[in-house]
């Protein structure tokens, strides 16, 4: 277990305050909001953020998605339970994660299209964008997961 090592909510109160209303903004409408917390469950699994993780993990279950679906997100190209949907946004989702490490290819943005308007595909990028800032901001001031 960690110990918070500066309060950055408190401590840049307005920069806090923009990014949790971009957080806010997301249309989850737009992608599923069980699309988009699976999503958000599995970029904090790669960047290593338990407090994003229990986050997300409680909001499925809220949901009322089966625990089993949710159990399986960091094995999902091995699960049963993702549709055709839920892979390509998973996958989408790793690639950017992972620039500029890796870039993704063509072939990974037809299997994306495939499911995806462009407009689903840019709100897709957002919310990684956002995810991936609240992921560093939360490791690096080893943010706690609430008891």
């Amino acid at each position: 277990m960690s110990t918070l090592r500066y309060n950055y909510f408190q401590l840049s109160q307005k920069s806090f305050q923009n990014l949790l209303a971009l957080s806010n903004g997301l249309n989850r409408e737009l992608l599923g909001k069980k699309l988009v917390d699976l999503v958000l469950l599995r970029i904090s699994q790669i960047n290593g953020c338990g407090f994003c993780i229990d986050m997300h993990y409680t909001d499925l279950l809220k949901m009322d998605v089966d625990p089993r679906h949710v159990n399986a997100v960091a094995g999902w190209r091995e699960a049963p339970f993702f549709s055709e949907r839920e892979r390509a946004a998973l996958e989408w989702a790793e690639l950017v994660n992972a620039i500029p490490v890796r870039d993704p290819d063509d072939a990974a943005f037809a299997r994306v299209k495939e499911q995806f308007s462009d407009e689903e595909i840019a709100e897709l990028g957002f919310v990684v964008a956002v995810i991936r800032s609240w992921n560093m901001l939360n490791v690096a001031s080893r943010n706690p997961i609430p008891r």
